[in-house]
């Protein structure tokens, strides 16, 4: 079978003998489920808020009204969203003090001209908006200890505002089950301090702190803590198709509107195991597979299905390199992976560096397979992340059979690897 795999701004072609092929998983959401008009669907959330009275009646009486906004690094379709949220505050209160808080979490802050392109330039020219800067001591409000233990430090913007509410998009996330919902405030608007004691390895290492879990997932009690705690009241959470299209939006209550939509967003996504030696997956093509720090995400996925003692292939343009300093040092010089795991379990929540949660990840799936890297990188710097090199899909399939000793071996193809939940991965030991 010819299949194609996302790589960059184009494709990959995976060969493999039907005889071999152990299964393809792909998610595929229905065309018929991705809605002509976004903005009509918004105002509907809007109008049947979950578990919660209208924005609009929020709004009344409140001065300070904060509304959490995602970076320019992530694809919220904020020009659909945020102008029915502007009105409902407004019509609920005409006199209301609006701020658009940009949860940039541990990001670099989004320049004017992104934030122009993000918002439009009705909504930049005319309303208040304000950077998160997870840096800026001065600009963080101590709110208590998370059940975790970790200091809550969130910008004081929000923590004082009479009303607090957000908008963002709900998708699959490899460790705290579902982006949106009580994202916006951890990592959204927490101090660095704060984000990575959340992250943490005795988090990473949780059997719950994976794609699609809520329950028991540590890292989600901690951030649904934190937004309930700042006084995340509302919040506008869109599903999106793989063009970036609107599917479903979610409007209500923080946990109970980001519970339906993330039972949504999982509708043909969810998948049994299908366990094999080989696993071939991507980080579903560009922007997404622009580094390997952004790799490790379908990487984890692949883990999850690939038989202890296997391969995974992994495919991406990986065009921008690495993807982080920190992280690229902490695998080149690591003596193994097992080594780096053993030092991180060590680290103290409070000593959690920066990038160490992708490194704990990526070295628990080199812990088990043999992961080879199809991409534009220098070979040599691939190395030095103790994966393996290869040029191409066909010469990565020689490199695996070679290493399995089997040329025969059973491949597993998950083309979209950010785009699946495996919900059962008892078939699959090893995997962490």
């Amino acid at each position: 079978m010819c299949i194609r795999i996302p790589y960059g701004k184009t494709w990959r072609r995976a060969d493999i003998p039907a005889r071999r092929l152990a299964g393809v998983v792909r998610a595929e959401a229905p065309e018929e489920k991705t809605l002509p008009d976004g903005k009509e669907a918004v105002e509907q959330a809007l109008a049947r808020p979950i578990a919660s009275l209208p924005l609009r009646e929020l709004a009344r009486g409140k001065k300070r009204v904060v509304i959490l906004c995602s970076d320019h690094t992530r694809p919220v379709p904020s020009r659909v969203l945020l102008p029915p949220m502007l009105r409902e505050i407004r019509l609920g209160n005409p006199q209301a003090d609006v701020t658009l808080l940009v949860a940039t979490g541990c990001h670099r802050g989004s320049t004017g001209e992104e934030l122009k392109a993000k918002f439009g330039e009705e909504i930049y020219s005319t309303e208040k908006i304000a950077v998160h800067d997870c840096e800026n001591e001065r600009e963080l409000a101590d709110l208590g200890v998370l059940p975790s233990g970790g200091r809550l430090l969130v910008n004081r913007l929000a923590a004082e505002a009479d009303l607090l509410a957000a908008e963002g998009f709900i998708e699959p996330h490899f460790f705290a089950g579902f982006s949106g919902g009580r994202k916006s405030v951890l990592p959204g608007i927490a101090g660095r301090s704060c984000v990575h004691y959340n992250h943490n390895s005795a988090f990473m290492d949780s059997p719950f702190a994976r794609t699609g879990v809520l329950d028991q997932n540590p890292v989600h009690r901690d951030m649904l803590y934190a937004a309930q705690k700042t006084g995340l009241s509302f919040i506008v959470n869109a599903v999106l198709d793989g063009k970036g299209r609107i599917r479903a939006v979610f409007a209500g209550d923080t946990d109970q509107a980001h519970r339906e939509g993330a039972a949504f967003a999982a509708q043909g996504m969810t998948f049994e195991t299908i366990p094999a030696p080989i696993v071939i997956t991507s980080n579903n093509g560009y922007p997404l597979d622009q580094n390997v720090y952004q790799m490790v995400k379908s990487i984890s996925t692949a883990a999850q299905t690939c038989l202890p003692g296997g391969v995974i292939i992994a495919v991406g343009a990986c065009s921008d390199g690495v993807g982080g300093d920190a992280f690229y040092r902490m695998l080149r010089d690591a003596q193994s992976p097992s080594a780096l795991l053993e030092a991180f379990r060590k680290t103290p929540p409070a000593e959690t560096k920066t990038d160490q949660w992708q490194a704990h990840i990526l070295a628990r799936a080199l812990e088990n397979h043999r992961v080879i890297l199809v991409s534009s990188m220098d070979p040599s710097r691939v190395r030095d992340m103790k994966l393996l090199p290869a040029q191409s899909i066909a010469g990565a399939l020689r490199l695996a059979e070679d290493l399995l000793g089997d040329p025969f071996a059973q491949v597993t193809v998950v083309p979209e690897g950010i785009s699946v939940i495996f919900k059962d991965t008892s078939a699959v030991k090893g995997t962490g």
